[in-house]
C-alpha cells in the first residue's frame, strides 16, 4: 500500500512537472509578445515634411492596434541616416522603431562614404507602408510635348538641358541620373535645399524639367503651370490617368519609385517582428487612413516583411548604377 501511495505521488509529482515544463514556452512567448508602454516612431527628417506627415497619420491608427502609445520621434540629418542609426543602436524591444524612407534605406549606402550604419545588416524589417511615384515635369513652354521629344531636345543640346531636384544624392536628382545613363543624354544637375524651390525654378523657367511627387505637381500640371510628359511606375498612376509611364514612352525598364516601410534594430523577435507587421497591416487597411494617405500622393503597399527586405534590397543595387561617381556626406 506504500509503495502505491508512493508511486502515485511520483507520477502526479511527475505529471505537474511536465505540465510546468509545457507552460513555460507559452509564457516565454508571452513575455517576448509584451510591447513597451511607449514606442517612439523614429523619421529621419524635419517636422513637416511627407516622411513626417505619413508617420504621423498612422501612429496614432498603430497605437491602437498595439495598444500601447506610439508617438512621432524626429530624428532629422544626413537624409535620414542620423534617425536610422539611432534605431540600428537600440535594444531590440520595439520602444524604437524606423519609419524609414527608401532612399535611407537604398540611395544613402552609395554615395555617403560616413553613413554610420548599414540598413541591410543594421535594421530588421517589419512592414512595407506605402510607396509613391514621381512624375516628369517640364517648363510649360518648353517646345516638347513627350519623353521622345525632350531626349532629341536634349541630345541636340548636351549639356544645356537643366533638371532641378531636392540635392545631391535625393531620388529626384538620381532618377534624372539614371535616365542620362539610360538613354545617353547629358542633362545638367542643379540642386536645391528641397523639392518646392526646385519645382518653383521649373515653373519659372529657371531650370527646364525635373521628376517630382505627384502629390505636389498635379495641381500645377491641372493649372496648365507645368506639363506632365511621365511618370516613372510600371503602372499608369491613378492620380494621373493619361500620363504614359517613361516605359510606355520608350525609356524601356525605367521603373523608379519611392516608398516607406516600417524597420525595427537587429536582432528583433520574430514573434514581434509578426505582431508588429500584423497592426501595420490592420492600420493600413482603414478606409480613412487609406484615402488620406492617397490624398498625398501615396498608395497603400502591405506585405510580409521579407517583401520589404526584397524590395529594399533590389533598389540599393537599381540606385548603385544611378549613383556611380556621385557623392555627398
Amino acid at each position: 500500500m506504500e509503495t502505491t501511495d508512493f508511486t502515485r505521488r511520483q507520477a502526479v509529482t511527475a505529471l505537474a512537472g511536465s505540465a510546468l515544463l509545457a507552460a513555460l514556452p507559452s509564457r516565454a512567448f508571452a513575455q517576448q509578445q509584451q510591447l513597451p508602454p511607449l514606442i517612439k516612431l523614429v523619421v529621419g527628417y524635419s517636422a513637416g515634411g511627407p516622411v513626417d506627415g505619413a508617420a504621423r497619420l498612422l501612429a496614432p491608427a498603430l497605437s491602437q492596434e498595439l495598444g500601447t502609445q506610439v508617438i512621432v520621434d524626429n530624428r532629422p540629418g544626413a537624409s535620414g541616416s542620423v534617425g536610422g542609426d539611432a534605431v540600428a543602436k537600440a535594444a531590440p524591444d520595439a520602444a524604437l522603431l524606423f519609419f524609414g524612407a527608401s532612399p535611407t534605406i537604398t540611395i544613402n549606402p552609395n554615395i555617403q562614404r560616413k553613413m554610420p550604419f548599414d540598413p541591410m545588416k543594421d535594421l530588421t524589417p517589419i512592414a512595407p507602408l506605402v510607396d509613391y511615384t514621381n512624375v516628369l515635369v517640364v517648363n510649360k513652354d518648353l517646345p516638347v510635348h513627350s519623353v521622345s521629344e525632350l531626349l532629341a531636345y536634349a541630345k541636340a543640346r548636351p549639356g544645356k538641358v537643366f533638371y532641378g531636384s531636392a540635392g545631391i544624392g535625393a531620388s529626384n536628382h538620381l532618377s534624372g541620373a539614371l535616365l542620362e545613363k539610360m538613354t545617353g543624354v547629358q542633362l545638367t544637375h542643379v540642386p536645391y535645399k528641397g523639392s518646392a524651390p526646385a519645382l518653383a525654378d521649373v515653373m519659372g523657367g529657371t531650370v527646364t524639367m525635373m521628376f517630382d511627387i505627384i502629390a505636389t505637381s498635379r495641381p500645377f500640371i491641372q493649372s496648365g503651370k507645368l506639363r506632365a510628359l511621365a511618370v516613372t511606375s510600371r503602372q499608369r498612376n491613378r492620380m494621373l490617368p493619361e500620363v504614359p509611364t517613361m516605359i510606355e514612352s520608350g525609356v524601356a525598364g525605367y521603373d523608379v519609385g519611392g516608398w516607406f516601410g516600417l524597420y525595427g534594430p537587429a536582432r528583433m523577435d520574430p514573434a514581434l517582428v509578426a505582431r508588429l507587421n500584423a497592426a501595420a497591416h490592420k492600420a493600413l487597411a482603414r478606409e480613412d487612413i487609406a484615402n488620406r494617405l492617397r490624398e498625398q500622393g501615396y498608395e497603400v503597399w502591405t506585405g510580409a516583411a521579407e517583401l520589404l527586405a526584397t524590395k529594399g534590397q533590389a533598389d540599393r543595387k537599381l540606385w548603385a548604377t544611378a549613383s556611380k561617381g556621385i557623392e555627398a556626406e
